[in-house]
């Protein structure tokens, strides 16, 4: 998540989610929907629901319109065509801010922090900005005991608290995409994104990012909808995965249905039918 999506949040952020209660709707839909570039359609009429409290994978192939797909959830496109609906209202039209003032909070593949501030400086941004307080010229010693309590409560829960006073842009990769996450949980996310949570990090960055991201979804009932090349990956954590391909959804289910599925096999792990 971005600075700049950040401050558009500002005054209507919550804290952090409590575990969330099954809903008589979906908690994300997508109802027919396409987005053409010109000729070329990225996402091809996809029909799509995700249930509170899931972690759910989306794969396919490079070129599938799986960033395209998190573009129209995030609100970074409009659809050509289709709804978008959450928690039971559509945001179709509906702004970046305003997705995010309902808990759609997401990160890229491209790791989006302030490279020149400490990683306690970098969250703190998140954390006044969810507060709507980051404009101010003048904050209350009560408040700022509150915002300094609510950086250290994430930076423990990211499992950064001996590198909290680093420049971030000092950090390995790994710990980047860690510092990421938590400024995307300063503004209490409901549904978090993750795009390509693991991209470019070695083993044992791989293993704490998987591991925050299993206890954001279990510990702190965070609804996780991610991207992630990593079969292992994928099969090891997704509760269900969407498997997207030239723009249209190709299976879906539970891993075990995903991974004995032919056309899945065919189209996306290389196997012949």
């Amino acid at each position: 998540m971005s600075a700049a999506t950040a401050h558009e949040a500002a005054a209507t952020a919550a804290p952090m989610a409590a575990p969330q209660a099954a809903a008589a709707w979906p908690f994300l839909q997508m109802v027919n929907v396409s987005r053409r570039f010109g000729s070329l359609k990225a996402v091809d009429d996809v029909s799509f629901d995700m249930a509170a409290g899931e972690l759910r994978a989306v794969i396919g192939p490079n070129g599938a319109g799986k960033t395209t797909f998190f573009n129209l959830i995030s609100g970074l496109l409009p659809p050509s065509q289709g709804r978008v609906i959450f928690d039971g209202e559509d945001i179709t039209r509906r702004s970046i801010a305003h997705r995010v003032a309902k808990g759609i909070v997401r990160t890229f593949q491209i790791t989006e922090i302030l490279p020149d501030l400490s990683v306690f400086e970098n969250i703190r941004v998140g954390v006044e900005t969810a507060r709507g307080i980051n404009a101010r010229p003048w904050i209350g010693r009560g408040e700022r005991i509150a915002v300094n309590r609510r950086i250290e409560e994430l930076i423990a829960i990211v499992n950064l608290t001996d590198k909290a006073r680093r420049i971030v842009g000092e950090l390995a990769h790994g710990d980047q995409r860690v510092v990421e996450v938590a400024v995307a949980l300063s503004v209490g996310p409901r549904l978090l994104l993750l795009d390509e949570p693991t991209a470019g990090m070695g083993d044992s960055e791989t293993e704490h990012m998987v591991d925050l991201v299993r206890r954001l979804h279990s510990d702190q009932g965070v609804s996780v909808l991610f991207i992630e090349h990593d079969m292992d990956i994928v099969f090891g954590i997704a509760q269900r995965i969407t498997v997207l391909d030239r723009g249209r959804v190709l299976a879906d289910g539970p891993p075990e249905q995903i991974s004995a599925d032919p056309q899945v096999r065919a189209a996306y792990l290389g196997e012949a039918e």
